[in-house]
């Protein structure tokens, strides 16, 4: 399509995390490495459970809470820089690009934020509560942001103005983030249909059957789409011929976790209360790592390492080649906030209402 690129890059790691998965094409990467052993740097209390997943751009932390607010954080000190209140939940991981900040709410609104003082710039309604993130890409010289909304709807915006550019109307709830590849963007829902539409006109492109709900958000590598579903599957999907490639199962239990997607990897957490980790090309189990509740925290790759939330209060660590636990941290409360990874520091949320930055003491 002319005038429209997404974002060169998009699958590489990104020294900052900007957005939910880090990158457009959602494949869950961060650059640089994750110490042995993390120490407690700071927290910070809302006052509602804290299932958005944070964003962390520019030396901040922007992340949702379900007291219905977006917080600015200061990544290094844990200090407050301000709050935007909405008239409902944030569990949207905020998008953060050309110094504003995008998220959803259980309000209906998509908003836009001014990521220095939390200044309202604009505010679009959609049918329904929002619970994905935003994505975005460029066409010509404007920016678009893309997010799902639970009035079975794909919206894409302008990131300037927040004027409508196209609407495209799936068949039932959209909860994941849509991820971008190749001037598309691909995602699932409660339809249990991968859709892939056209960035230009929001025209679908390609309907492919998932065989289940989907819950999560697809990742996007080399014309591959990775995604598990309600019906205790993980697939690999070729984007150019709409074809399966390979089901992987396990146990009788869904997937919820968006996948992180990093060399000939595929790491994903289900409901099994286990961390996958599958080879990218044949679907073939590498390693699973056992904790004590389920896994809806999506895992974030830094380096040789994985960092991820279970619902049995603990973050952990774990080696990339081998599933060992390398380090946990026991918060308590359950978390299915995803972890987001920079500077070395990991932040997450808990459903104890608590935002949790981890990394190297100095």
């Amino acid at each position: 399509m002319a005038g429209c690129t997404s974002l060169a890059g998009a699958a590489m790691a990104t020294a900052d995390w900007p957005m939910f998965r880090a990158n457009p094409s959602l494949t869950g990467i961060a650059s640089g490495a994750l110490e042995n052993r993390l120490s407690l740097l700071w927290t910070f209390k809302t006052e509602k459970p804290v299932k958005s997943s944070p964003a962390i751009a520019g030396g901040n932390v922007f992340v949702g809470s379900d007291d219905g607010q977006m917080y600015s954080i200061n990544l290094v000190t844990g200090k407050k820089q301000w709050a935007f209140k909405t008239e409902g939940a944030v569990e949207s991981s905020p998008l953060v690009l050309d110094g504003r900040v995008y998220f959803g709410s259980t309000d209906a609104n998509l908003y836009a934020a001014d990521a220095t003082d939390g200044k309202q710039v604009w505010k679009y309604q959609t049918g329904d509560k929002i619970l994905g993130g935003p994505n975005w890409f460029t066409e010509g010289e404007a920016k678009r942001v893309l997010v799902g909304s639970y009035d079975f709807k794909l919206h894409c915006v302008d990131a300037a103005t927040g004027k409508s550019n196209w609407v495209y109307e799936s068949g039932n709830y959209i909860n994941g983030s849509p991820a971008i590849f190749d001037h598309q963007t691909v995602f699932g829902g409660c339809d249990a249909i991968l859709h892939v539409i056209s960035l230009a006109d929001g025209q679908q492109a390609k309907e492919i059957d998932a065989g289940a709900y989907i819950a999560a958000s697809a990742a996007i590598a080399d014309q591959k789409a990775y995604i598990g579903h309600y019906e205790n599957a993980f697939l690999s999907i070729d984007l150019q011929k709409g074809t399966n490639l390979w089901t992987y199962r396990d146990r009788q239990f869904a997937y919820f976790s968006s996948p992180a997607v990093a060399g000939d990897r595929v790491v994903f957490g289900g409901r099994d209360r286990q961390l996958h980790c599958v080879n990218r090309n044949t679907g073939a189990s590498l390693w699973k790592f056992p904790t004590r509740g389920k896994v809806d925290s999506s895992p974030a790759i830094c380096g040789d390492k994985v960092a991820v939330g279970s619902d049995d209060g603990r973050l952990y660590v774990v080696a990339l080649a081998t599933g060992k636990e390398i380090w946990s941290y026991e918060i308590g409360q359950p978390i299915g906030s995803s972890p987001a990874v920079a500077d070395g520091k990991v932040v997450v949320g808990s459903d104890d209402g608590n935002v949790y930055c981890f990394g190297k003491k100095k």
